[in-house]
């Protein structure tokens, strides 16, 4: 019911807004292609029945899944791939410009020294920062019995005379590479005017086989975000959506078939409770012009009746309590508070969520056009991030066949085990020490999160054939993940656990707007958004150059607060800074956009055509700010390579500064304005390069580059 949580179920409160990311996690869907199911099954009441013909008429998909054999949909975000083939594993020196000096780097070395050449060339590592060179080689790393400092000086010794790469040194254990200047910035910049938004893509990652495109390309499954119906989209879920979007993005431009599935909580008791709050606080006028906000609104006062409900139903328990202990007669208080239980709203509740799950019309209609609304409502959030679901599902289409047939496995395979009326997996038993006890069925025969997992995990695997599975889920649910990898491998799926993969996160502490109250992420989109505003209208003329301020004071707002979510590792927390995030001093959001505008504004100013920067002389760029430029685009597509196995945002996001940084130092070096033709179009050309890289890694991050502000 709902979200799932380590300790259980609770009721949706204004506080789950200041706790951790505990409950936020994504959900696991099913898919649209298998049959759409009731959500929960019960032991005791024959979990193997059939689906309900009622239920299974009254869901429908709000997405189909996708055939994945077009480029992605998302703007801005294409690739491209090569049939070309190389000795060397990974090798792709049409996508790569790198690749070309590893692999003359490692057959001169290999040469010179007799030492295997693809030893060298797998061992060759990109540098933080420049002055550290372009490639660097760790002797040690090459396993030679031999003194690694020693080696080093005498590797540096035997390699030849080379075109491509300057005479290597040695640094301590490392070989530093330094590129020829010239010949890197003309075939860097030649390429990127060419490619434009694909450089820096590799299709060929995301291919089965390499050597075989026919047999296509992999499949991977990122889910995330996952808020709950019918209640706003909070900033809580503010993280998994961001480092989501942005995985599936990472993936698509690699040339794996990406789908994002977004899994609703969508079921459960909670929604008979809105039902008849709807009947005594709903207004039709309110739902159609702010579902979502309104039905948060019922949801409130209907659990103020239930509180109110409670309150004397928890005293009367305690006064049956106390006088069990007593020994002493309660048949009486017992009377008086079944009478109170059974006209309470959350017995009410109970009785109408079950009349859902029975299949009734009505009940049904009306949950229907909550979760109607609710999507729109979140497509229309989504968007305004820059997110797109290829498969919108929800708790309410598990089987009760899948779960089921997961709990008879476990049972036959001795998984599981029976503890006090309830099913358990023990999995100290099980050479899992750290993962303790978890409970698979509850006593009273229903199923808790771990059971629904399982049921959809599999399902999901027969629909799909998936190749990976990505979980975007918060840090404090790492045990929960955890156990269902291992109880999926326990059940002789091995291969289907070794395919999934949890990528966590820490929590977002002090999540508020400027007024300290408001917490829904709309809010502080729109909050933020109104602070960039104010900001931009300070420069009265650049503001009014600007053709539609409050949409680029929204990119703004919310480019603020991507950039600062994505700043840091995912597991590390980080403090909520309104005015942080909005500054333009030091590597925020605005300062970002601000270094794409002014590459913009460079282009307008200089009243040359872009299209013919190809025929520019790249020769006229011997300034030392012009090499150390192009020697970091080249490094691009490395970065995006790099990042598929960090999977922190951080590691583009840092990329993309250290090119901004370079480039402010560059403006004053590097005139396009008022230098002769020729030169002008040189600079402009590597400025239009470095533009185009700026905004190929925004766009992988999710963000929308401005070109005025």
């Amino acid at each position: 019911m709902g979200r799932p949580l380590l300790s259980g179920a609770r009721p949706f409160s204004i506080a789950i807004f200041q706790s951790s990311f505990l409950s936020y996690r994504p959900h696991l869907l099913r898919s649209p292609l298998l049959t759409p199911p009731r959500s929960s099954f019960n032991l005791a009441r024959s979990p193997f029945s059939s689906q309900s013909p009622a239920l299974t008429a009254s869901l429908r998909w709000y997405e189909d899944v996708p055939t994945m054999t077009d480029l992605p949909a998302v703007e801005g975000l294409t690739l491209h791939s090569t049939n070309e083939s190389s000795k060397f594993p990974n090798c792709y020196p049409s996508l790569n410009p790198v690749d070309i000096y590893r692999e003359h780097i490692a057959e001169k070395l290999g040469a010179a020294t007799g030492i295997d050449a693809e030893k060298i060339y797998a061992r060759l590592q990109w540098t933080n920062t420049l002055d550290k060179g372009d490639l660097v080689l760790p002797v040690p790393s090459l396993q030679i019995k031999k003194n690694p400092a020693e080696l080093c000086k005498e590797l540096a010794e035997k390699f030849p005379e080379s075109d491509l790469v300057q005479p290597p040194t040695s640094f301590g254990v490392h070989l530093q590479f330094f590129f020829k200047p010239q010949g890197l910035t003309s075939t860097v910049i030649s390429r990127i005017l060419k490619e434009k938004e694909v450089y820096g893509t590799n299709g060929n990652q995301g291919l089965r086989d390499p050597s075989d495109p026919a047999k296509g390309k992999k499949k991977m499954i990122v889910e995330f975000s996952s808020p709950n119906i019918a209640k706003p989209f909070h900033a809580g879920h503010l993280r998994s959506t961001i480092i989501g979007g942005f995985l599936a993005n990472l993936y698509t431009v690699m040339g794996w078939d990406v789908i994002k599935m977004n899994y609703l909580g969508d079921w459960g008791k909670q929604y008979g409770l809105l039902a008849n709050g709807y009947k005594h606080f709903g207004d039709e006028q309110k739902l159609l012009q702010d579902p979502i906000n309104h039905l948060f609104d019922v949801y409130v006062k209907i659990n103020n009746v239930v509180a109110e409900h409670d309150a004397p139903i928890k005293e009367l328990k305690e006064q049956v309590k106390a006088k069990k202990e007593k020994n002493e007669d309660v048949a009486a208080l017992e009377q008086e508070l079944a009478k109170l239980v059974e006209v309470s709203e959350d017995e009410k509740a109970r009785r109408y969520f079950k009349s859902m799950e029975d299949g009734d019309e009505e009940a049904l209609a009306l949950w229907r056009r909550f979760r109607d609304l609710s999507i729109q409502k979140y497509k229309q959030t989504y968007a305004r991030l820059n997110i797109d679901f290829d498969v919108y599902s929800g708790e309410s289409q598990i089987k009760n066949e899948s779960m089921a047939a997961a709990y008879k496995t476990m049972e036959e395979k001795n998984v599981s085990e029976k503890s006090d009326g309830a099913v358990i997996v023990d999995f100290t038993k099980h050479g899992a020490k750290k993962l303790g006890k978890a409970i698979i069925v509850r006593k009273d025969g229903t199923p808790l999160y771990l059971t629904r997992d399982i049921g959809a995990i599999t399902e999901r695997d027969e629909a799909y054939h998936f190749d990976k599975m990505i979980y975007v889920v918060a840090a404090q649910q790492d045990l929960h993940l955890a156990q269902l990898f291992k109880v999926t491998e326990l059940m002789g799926h091995k291969d289907l656990a070794s395919r999934c993969q949890h990528v966590n996160f820490g929590m977002v502490r002090g999540m508020s707007t400027r007024k300290g109250t408001v917490k829904f992420l709309d809010d502080i989109l729109r909050d933020v958004g109104d602070k960039m505003h104010e900001v931009m209208k300070k420069n009265q003329e650049k503001y009014e150059q600007v053709e539609n301020p409050e949409q680029t004071a929204d990119i703004l707002g919310i480019t603020s607060v991507m950039v600062q979510d994505m700043t840091g590792k995912r597991v590390n927390g980080y403090d909520f800074n309104l005015d942080a995030m909005t500054s333009f001093e030091g590597d925020t959001g605005p300062y970002l956009q601000y270094a794409h505008a002014r590459l913009c504004s460079i282009v307008r100013k200089s009243g040359l055509n872009i299209d013919e920067l190809d025929s520019a002389n790249l020769d006229l760029l011997t300034e030392r700010h012009a090499h150390d430029l192009a020697r970091l685009l080249a490094q691009w597509p490395d970065t995006l390579l790099n990042t598929t196995r960090t999977l922190e945002p951080t590691t583009v996001l840092t990329y993309l500064f250290r090119m901004t940084h370079i480039l402010s130092s560059s403006y004053d070096v590097l005139k396009v304005v008022g230098s002769e033709p020729e030169v002008k179009k040189a600079r402009m050309a590597l400025y239009e390069s470095a533009r185009q890289v700026l905004h190929n890694g925004m766009r992988v991050l999710g963000l929308s580059p401005v070109q005025r502000m």
